[in-house]
């Protein structure tokens, strides 16, 4: 996996302390850290991880008659939460998360820390590529996108694509591909400027003519990870990617759709019947279905399977993969989930994102 730079958020020799320090060189260095993330990290002669320390650690040591002279090995909190030798990053945080660590050091096979994650900056670090969907021409919301491209429509004062890149990269996903078409140059100069702006990285590629939601995945190149996640760029939602990918990943599927539930209420007494005989009557009867959110993740080999140039819908692919016997599962969304793909749509996300900001 290529290391992903949005971890390594922070200077991490500030975080790192030698074991044989004593507690007054641990005191000023921690007060250094003062409005950040107070944790140091003890490390032996070999650059080995002994064991973490806080503030609470060197006041505790205090009270117990330990002399500011004392090391800082050897009152240190050993045993400490770490992502371990070929541990995946995104189980390492969930461990962190549960026993309530903001930072996480990253370990390499001799035990020396090679990497910080900082949770208050980063939910999770997700294996995966992302390539969002940005070539439609958003008919729908004419005249707004006649000289604005849907995904650069403002929401809440932010194009409704930053909020996807945002969220992806909150989860530890930085390789990310925009696919575009309708007014493309616009889309394309609004990531360069991001780059310029934040360094944030997005690469958009450019579509030669309509390829469905699917199709332009087979001009995607530069896919590292074994999965992918794949989106439409007009969406908000407050979708569980970690959920979602361990769903994926522990299924075995080939694909996993997100979906939300959808009801149906008939307001009428609907028929049984046998031929033209009524065998019953059903009052108002409501039906509970699920309808595809947009959201898929997959297998790299199945983007690698779409031939190029072939226009491909996301039905069509689901429908090809079931055909071939691969495992294709869903997963339920919960929470916030808008297709901005009406006028309404689009009123409802800016009154969304208005009450929000209010809290």
């Amino acid at each position: 996996m290529t290391p992903n730079r949005l971890i390594n958020v922070m200077n991490m020799e500030r975080h790192i302390i030698d074991s044989g320090a004593t507690l007054r060189e641990a005191f000023r260095r921690l007060n250094d850290l003062s409005g950040g993330n107070m944790t140091l990290f003890v490390i032996d002669d070999a650059g080995r991880l002994v064991g973490s320390l806080t503030d609470g650690d060197l006041r505790r040591a205090v009270i117990a008659d330990a002399t500011l002279d004392r090391s800082v090995g050897s009152i240190c909190h050993r045993g400490c939460v770490t992502v371990a030798p070929g541990e995946s990053r995104y189980a390492g945080i969930r461990r962190a998360r549960q026993r309530r660590v903001a930072l996480l050091p990253v370990l390499d096979q001799s035990g020396k820390i090679i990497d910080l994650i900082d949770l208050t900056l980063l939910k999770t670090s997700l294996p995966l590529d992302a390539v969002l969907m940005a070539g439609g021409k958003g008919e729908r919301l004419r005249p707004l996108t006649l000289d604005c491209p849907k995904p650069l429509l403002e929401v809440g004062g932010k194009p409704i694509i930053d909020y996807n890149i945002e969220e992806l990269r909150a989860n530890g996903v930085v390789n990310i591909f925009v696919t575009v078409n309708y007014l493309k140059e616009k889309i394309i100069a609004h990531f360069d400027e991001m780059e310029r702006q934040h360094g944030i990285k997005v690469e958009c590629v450019e579509e030669p003519r309509r390829l469905g939601t699917m199709g332009s995945l087979a001009l995607v190149k530069g896919l590292r990870e074994d999965n992918l996640i794949v989106m439409n760029s007009d969406l908000l939602t407050t979708l569980n990617y970690e959920e979602m990918f361990i769903r994926h990943i522990e299924s075995g599927a080939a694909m996993t759709v997100a979906a939300i539930p959808y009801t149906v209420s008939v307001p009428f007494a609907i028929l049984r019947h046998e031929g033209r005989r009524i065998t019953g009557l059903t009052e108002k009867p409501t039906y509970n279905y699920f309808a595809n959110a947009g959201v898929y993740m997959m297998r790299r080999d199945v983007a690698d399977s779409i031939p190029e140039g072939e226009y491909l819908d996301a039905p069509d692919l689901i429908e090809q993969l079931i055909a071939r016997g691969e495992i294709v599962e869903y997963y339920p969304l919960e929470g916030t989930w808008i297709d901005i793909g009406s006028p309404d749509d689009y009123r409802y996300a800016n009154e969304l994102m208005r009450a929000k900001s209010k809290i």
